[in-house]
């Protein structure tokens, strides 16, 4: 899955916010919420590469990446938007 397919995953689910995800009640929770699992899910892939290895970092990463496409969903950012200041 591209990063791509991510965010108009993670919009989808903003959009349509399906009963009995974990991304609804996220989505309910706002930028707060959504930020405090993106800093969890960073903190994480940062010991997995320090003490877990490749599996687990790929693993941690995902999820990161996850949460970074539901808050640029959350606050209504494109792709362009990010990608236009790298």
């Amino acid at each position: 899955m591209t990063f791509e397919e991510i965010y108009a995953l993670a919009k989808d689910r903003k959009e349509k916010m399906p009963e009995g995800k974990s991304t609804t009640e996220l989505f309910k929770k706002g930028s707060h919420g959504i930020g405090k699992k993106l800093v969890e899910e960073a903190a994480e892939s940062w010991m997995a590469a320090r003490y877990e290895g490749k599996d687990a970092l790929a693993l941690e990463l995902s999820q990161t990446l996850y949460y970074v496409a539901c808050m640029m969903a959350e606050n209504e950012l494109s792709l362009e938007d990010v990608y236009s200041r790298i």
